[in-house]
């Protein structure tokens, strides 16, 4: 099963538009089911994500977890994606502080 693991320091005030881009995953291949996990070093950061044309979450406070996501228990998003479909993670960090975020992609390839 593809997978992505991403760990990115976002410094105060600062905002990530795509914790995923560049990745070979950022951009389906295949109709797949999509599963993310996402969590933060501390209190204050916000997260969105999307998948095609599905906005999976609105800004939302990601939680607090000093690694990665586990699985499956950190994994409270899934979609479905198709072909073409673009995956984009977006973080931002309006606190004083540097934040660490850490985010888990399961891409399944349905098989249609």
């Amino acid at each position: 099963m593809p997978m992505i693991l991403v760990e990115q320091s976002i410094a105060a005030g600062a905002v990530n538009n795509n914790l995923v881009s560049g990745s070979a995953f950022e951009f389906a291949r295949a109709q797949s089911i999509v599963s993310v996990g996402l969590v933060q070093s501390a209190t204050g950061g916000f997260a969105t994500i999307q998948a095609g044309s599905d906005i999976v979450a609105e800004e939302f406070s990601a939680p607090i977890l000093t690694t990665y996501p586990i699985i499956p228990d950190n994994m409270y998003f899934t979609d479905v994606m198709q072909p073409g479909d673009r995956l984009v993670l977006r973080y931002r960090n309006p606190t004083g502080g540097a934040l660490t975020v850490r985010a888990v992609v399961q891409m399944t390839p349905t098989g249609r």
